[in-house]
């Protein structure tokens, strides 16, 4: 009898063992609500992603944050406490992302944004963010202005967060340029008319429109616009850039200009391109599973959430077994110090000052061409 309860003994510090070598990430994805055009993407991009990194198993936990602050900070509570996550992949929205975020930095669990929320490296150093940072895609859709010879824009944008980062940087960057920004019109997520907002937008007839919102709730400036006869350019934030958008906005959505990153028009890069054959690579395994014109930003960005991961994790595990605070603290350490490391929308190089880790190779301009984005080539 002594003998088989130590045989039983040893078989469940086996799999006790087993089981601590498992890397467990959490992924936070807007499946309802507002960003659901976007989460859904997220939550499609788990199914594709590594089963085994560096030889160890990977669990995926994915839970609905609702498009919702409250609700993505108790997501990511749970996460932590219930899940005992090793990283997590945090939401697509800037409200729920910055939320989160906060609690996983005070959990000290690594925490990779899949949206730009602004990160301070010194104060929040679990944070990390894998889409391009506000200001570098903002500065390609100044630098288009300039080239075009638009002197006035009309701001309209989501009255939150998201809306307040676009709008001030969007503010600084044409300064720069003599480009005035003659409105700051809001709307909330939820709306379902702006009309009000438009007219105030078009009343000096400016020569540009941009909107700072993102997701399908953004084709509604859109479509107001258009409706009301404007047709100058209007621009979009790199939070538009999929299918949705242009279903929602239909025949309207035509014309609407956005930068975003190399992988949606990965095809259309020349040769030369850094990302193009990784942007390749990813648009034939996400569409040989959800079909023909499914890509997207964001499916992209979590898959490049997940390659930063798999770069950070052998590091990591020189120095402890997943499910510890002490491989949680290297995978945080490997992350800060990746190097090259060659996703679909960028090429990341992260540093202890710099949690973006992208350069100006990170973007591109699109427009809706035909129902399609199309890259916008130098000069055009």
């Amino acid at each position: 009898m002594r003998m088989k309860k130590t045989v039983m003994c040893l078989l469940l510090a086996g799999v006790s063992a087993t089981l601590q070598a498992e890397i467990v990430v959490g992924v936070s994805a807007s499946t309802t609500g507002p960003g659901a055009s976007l989460g859904l993407h997220v939550q499609n991009a788990v199914a594709i992603l590594p089963k085994t990194i560096a030889g160890e198993p990977v669990r995926y936990v994915v839970l609905d944050d609702a498009s919702d602050p409250t609700t993505g900070a108790k997501t990511a509570l749970r996460l932590v406490s219930d899940e005992r996550v090793d990283v997590i992949i945090g939401s697509s929205t800037v409200p729920v992302a910055l939320s989160q975020g906060a609690v996983a930095n005070d959990s000290r669990v690594p925490f990779l944004a899949l949206c730009p929320i602004p990160i301070d490296p010194a104060r929040q150093s679990y944070l990390f963010a894998v889409p391009q940072p506000i200001p570098l895609m903002l500065d390609a859709v100044v630098e288009h202005m300039h080239a075009n010879k638009i002197k006035s824009v009309g701001y309209i944008g989501f009255s939150d967060s998201w809306g307040d980062l676009n709008y001030k940087g969007l503010q600084e960057l044409t300064g720069k340029h003599g480009i005035q920004v003659g409105s700051n019109e809001r709307y909330s997520r939820g709306d379902t008319s702006v009309t009000a907002q438009m007219l105030k937008v078009l009343a000096p007839n400016p020569d540009a429109v941009f909107v700072g919102g993102s997701g399908t709730p953004a084709a509604l400036p859109q479509i107001a616009a258009i409706d009301r006869g404007y047709k100058k350019p209007i621009y979009h934030t790199h939070g538009v850039v999929n299918a949705d958008f242009i279903r929602v906005g239909g025949k309207r959505s035509e014309g609407a200009i956005a930068p975003t990153g190399p992988v949606v028009v990965a095809e259309q890069l020349p040769d030369g391109h850094p990302l193009k054959a990784s942007g390749v690579e990813f648009l034939k395994k996400y569409e040989g599973a959800y079909g023909a014109g499914s890509r997207n930003a964001f499916a992209a960005y979590a898959w490049d959430a997940a390659t930063i991961i798999q770069a950070a994790v052998p590091a990591a595990l020189k120095v402890a077994k997943p499910g510890t605070p002490a491989f949680r603290q290297a995978l945080r350490d490997a992350i800060e110090n990746s190097k090259d490391v060659k996703g679909t929308h960028a090429v990341y190089n992260m540093s202890p000052t710099d949690h973006f880790g992208v350069d100006r190779r990170a973007r591109v301009l699109v427009r809706v061409e035909n129902g399609e984005w199309k890259l916008v080539r130098q000069g055009s």
